[in-house]
């Protein structure tokens, strides 16, 4: 800015903050390889952790969503951590905004070097939720021999054959070019879950974006689909994918395809017969990871030991 024409402070005395206004330095964060600071979220088991998972979460939403997960994973000696991918919840960047679907993937694998650096001889997991199982997906791709296995809770893989039927994908790739900003309307949160309680904690989050997803970030949703497509061959880590048949935001095709394509010789498939998009947010009987009891009825293959030892 021109000289005299300037108020801001020196970048000691006006810090960098969160689009909700709190400094970064009173919260853990990264700065990932653009510039722009992450919130990050980390819950340390009480006794020495056996392994590391790193949580993705899903598109609107932040990671602070997953401490009920989380908790559950501590009990069982697992040191979790987490960020807010770029313009969601208190980390910077437009909301819903994203220059390339890579740089989650990218962001994603900085936080895993960073705590790989700290904890060189665990094991390191992924978890990933709905657009957060598309990135999982890319980031296990990109690192085949980083990882020691995954899971899925209702991922991203195939688009929603009534969304992206040919009209409707060609004519977002055409308002890209000229109304990249355009909203096309925003998540139903009834959609999410069958737990009323759920939905209602949903959609008074502030910390959740509530409108509408534009076309530009559309756009990078199904470039993230067509990487994933060539990259489920090279899928060859352990696997559990839980999924409800009734989704209406991740095709349960795209579970079913996954299972089908990766050549990965321990994979595990749950299907919830009634169970909405968010099942670690849905009603008390469907349990993550799923009990005897549980609502899960079906599987393909054997109950793997990955998921015998690694996540009971």
């Amino acid at each position: 800015m021109k000289s005299g024409h300037s108020s801001r402070m020196p970048e000691e005395s006006s810090p960098r903050k969160t689009p909700q206004n709190v400094p970064y330095r009173d919260l853990p964060h990264l700065v990932n390889a653009d510039g722009q600071y992450l919130f990050c979220r980390y819950w340390k088991p009480s006794t020495p952790p056996r392994g590391l998972v790193f949580v993705a979460h899903g598109a609107g939403e932040h990671c602070c969503r997953y401490d009920d997960l989380a908790q559950m994973l501590t009990g069982i000696n697992f040191f979790v951590f987490a960020h807010d991918h770029v313009g969601h919840g208190q980390s910077e960047g437009d909301r819903m905004v994203v220059s390339d679907f890579h740089v989650f993937v990218r962001d994603s694998l900085q936080h895993i070097d960073l705590m790989k650096k700290d904890h060189p001889d665990l094991p390191v997991f992924l978890l990933g939720h709905s657009m957060g199982g598309a990135i999982s997906i890319l980031t296990a791709c990109e690192r085949p021999n980083d990882f020691s296995g995954m899971v899925l809770i209702s991922p991203l893989v195939v688009a929603s054959p009534d969304v992206a039927t040919p009209i409707k994908v060609f004519a977002a790739k055409i308002l890209n070019l000229v109304l990249p900003n355009l909203s096309l309307g925003s998540i139903d949160p009834n959609v999410i879950s069958r737990n009323k309680k759920e939905v209602d904690s949903y959609t008074t989050d502030p910390l959740v974006y509530h409108g509408g997803m534009k076309v530009s970030f559309v756009i990078q949703l199904l470039n993230a689909i067509a990487k994933i497509e060539r990259a489920l061959p090279k899928l060859t880590l352990p696997l559990l994918v839980l999924h409800g048949s009734p989704d209406k935001l991740c095709d349960i095709k795209g579970s079913y395809l996954l299972m089908d394509t990766a050549p990965s010789q321990d994979k595990t498939l749950k299907v919830y017969d009634e169970a909405y998009h968010a099942l670690h947010k849905e009603l008390p009987e469907v349990t993550i990871p799923p009990s005897s009891t549980s609502k899960a009825t079906r599987q393909t293959q054997r109950e793997t030991s990955f998921i015998r030892w690694r996540w009971s």
